[in-house]
């Protein structure tokens, strides 16, 4: 850590101002603010024709969940499948692509996982403690974040200090041996805003062996529960060093081990330990009409296996970026955008069991892109390309084009874009298993929807998407080798939303997604639902009390040798459906009750094939405000 934090510090403070989104109520019109669909902060009406999904710090806390990965379960487009509880692997599908294909950034940091087999992001650890809000851009964004970004963008923006200094504390605990404890800090003093927090999670857990939950094997056996825990840092701190120029930096780090098991075996002695580090430095020049932002990133994740409590393996993933973007309002409607980046990312992966080998590689890129932002009356459009040179693969131009209308209180959106994702160290060089004639992945897709604003209560739209993705990676089982995969590989949907809000008090809003896909064979493409369904309400009862609710339904999902309750192989999970509760109570001005009910129907069902999930579990808390 030491080594990470005199890096930081020598880089400077700063985040930069597309990350600065200022904090905002949940708007039901859907005028929030939103930076990642332009890297500049618009509101969702002047971002274009992206398809755009802002969920709020305030819908966080309703959810009552602790884990970015359940917050964002019941999204549109959005599907999850997680190998067993709290910390094990969680695989996110955006648009039925790839989880590869999605880049996640914590304030504009590039945090997939470079040691990572296919350079996927690690959502398993991820807590929900001093979020502000998560962003979604569905289709390709690479233009704008280069790799990865092939399918869409989750990025994850921290809370920033306010005028008035606050601070709280919280405990709650619950069911599998849950407890958590957690505390932070923000305000601003003279020149400098900060926002702090810190949390604990530790739970005994389940056996992802054991599919229904109850502990005891057939044979009267106890089934080991595999446990985790989580130690979360973060800080957010912002220094204006006069009106045109701000420093400012982002922290987070986070310690976690987890016991796992192999797929339908209970193994008692397998872990895995994981230490995550990110960082934002940057300084933001604000000297109208340009604004400019100088900034550097950090991305470390490092990963230790032990397997029947012997080392196994371990995997050291780190990344940094060097950039340069620069805003100009040549006019009141138009807003040129031009970036730099230079990007290094290296992984070192050393297996030390019966066949020891060693993997210890690096790569660059040099990158720039241009943007164009018209807003014109009723008119709006963004378009805008990148250039690429990686070392390894050599050069790829990706653009987007995506304009939007409104018409009365309609509007109507499209976008086009292409993407790229360059190969991972992991399946260019690992022993064995690695590829070096392999070359990036590229993809093209378009969108086009609408949305419908009845009245200041009830709005509704729906959009129809589809990608194709060329030279997809993926791991051959003929050769034990990563390959292209010949063909194209497809994937079309439709999202669709309604937001209905009958009085002050209560809120609704229901989403339905329909995702078909399909590999160049014909086959459709692992846990990947076709139909989903998700419904939220939050009532507010009175100024004191709340209560809300979450609804998912999940239809049939292709995953390879799944079987039915009578043994036959199908090759199919079943359908789902889940209803989980919270709520809350405010005792005093400075005390907050409250809890959560998930699984409320004691559901059984599974993300993956022979992986357990948790049955009914009741969690309650308190939270003290200073």
């Amino acid at each position: 850590m030491n080594k990470k934090v005199f890096l930081v510090v020598m880089a400077g403070l700063l985040c930069s101002k597309e990350l600065m989104a200022e904090e905002q109520p949940r708007s039901f019109v859907g005028e929030e603010m939103v930076v990642t669909a332009t890297k500049t902060l618009n509101s969702i009406r002047n971002a274009g024709g992206s398809s755009v999904t802002v969920i709020t710090a305030e819908e966080i806390k309703n959810s009552g969940q602790n884990s970015v990965e359940e917050v964002i379960k019941g999204t549109v487009g959005i599907d999850v499948a997680q190998n067993g509880g709290p910390g094990t692997l969680a695989t996110v599908f955006l648009r039925g692509a790839d989880a590869k294909n999605t880049l996640l950034l914590i304030d504009g940091i590039p945090s997939n996982d470079p040691a990572d087999g296919q350079r996927a992001p690690n959502f398993s650890n991820l807590t929900v403690d001093n979020i502000e809000r998560i962003e979604i851009v569905r289709g390709p964004v690479s233009f704008l974040y280069g790799s990865n970004a092939s399918a869409g963008v989750i990025n994850i923006i921290t809370k920033k200090g306010g005028t008035t200094p606050r601070a709280f504390v919280g405990l709650e605990g619950g069911a599998y041996g849950t407890y958590k404890y957690y505390g932070g800090a923000n305000g601003q003093k003279g020149p400098l805003n900060y926002s702090l927090g810190m949390s604990r999670l530790k739970t005994d857990g389940f056996s992802a062996a054991d599919e229904k939950n109850k502990w005891v094997n057939t044979t009267g056996k106890s089934f080991e529960r595999d446990g985790y825990d989580n130690t979360t840092l973060s800080g957010k701190f912002g220094l204006h060093l006069n009106n045109n120029i701000t420093l400012d930096t982002v922290l987070r780090y986070t310690n976690a081990s987890v016991a796992y098991d192999s797929p339908g075996a209970d193994v008692a002695g397998n872990t895995q330990d994981s230490d995550q580090f990110s960082s934002r430095v940057a300084l933001n020049m604000n000297y109208k009409p340009l604004v400019s932002t100088l900034y550097y990133t950090i991305n470390d994740q490092d990963r230790a296996y032990l397997a029947n409590c012997v080392a196994s393996s371990t995997y050291n993933g780190h990344q940094y970026d060097i950039g340069w973007q620069g805003d100009l309002a040549a006019t009141d409607s138009n807003t040129v955008s031009v970036g730099l980046n230079n990007q290094h990312e290296s992984m070192r992966n050393e297996n030390l069991g019966a066949y020891p080998s060693l993997l210890d590689r690096d790569v660059a890129s040099q990158s720039v892109f241009l943007q164009d932002q018209w807003h014109v009356a009723l008119f709006n459009l963004v378009g805008g390309l990148r250039y690429e040179d990686n070392e390894q693969f050599g050069s790829k131009t990706t653009y987007r084009f995506a304009p939007s209308c409104y018409i009365g209180n309609t509007v109507l959106k499209f976008s086009y874009g292409t993407g790229f994702r360059a190969p991972s160290l992991f399946e260019l060089f690992a022993p064995d298993y690695g590829n070096q004639q392999l070359v990036a992945e590229t993809s093209a897709g378009w969108d086009a929807g609408f949305e419908q604003k009845v009245s200041d209560r009830v709005k509704f739209g729906a959009t129809y998407f589809k990608m194709d993705y060329d030279n997809r990676i993926a791991y051959d089982f003929s050769t034990s080798k990563y390959a292209q995969v010949s063909g194209i590989t497809k994937t079309l949907g439709v999202e669709s939303f309604a937001e209905w809000k009958p009085v002050d008090q209560l809120y609704f809003t229901c989403n339905y997604t329909y995702t078909s896909t399909e590999d160049p064979a014909g086959s459709e493409l692992l846990r990947r639902p076709k139909n989903k369904v998700g419904l939220t309400n939050t009532y507010n009862i009175s100024k004191k009390s709340r209560v809300s609710t979450n609804l998912q339904w999940v239809g049939t999902r292709k995953d390879t040798g799944a079987k039915n309750n009578a043994g036959i192989i199908t090759n199919e999970l079943p359908d789902y459906f889940l209803l989980n509760m919270s709520g809350a109570y405010q005792l005093t001005a400075s005390v907050e009750l409250y809890g959560r009910v998930d699984n409320l129907f004691d559901t059984w069902y599974e993300e993956a094939w022979r992986y357990a999930t948790p049955g009914r579990s009741a969690y309650a808390g308190v939270k003290i405000t200073f």
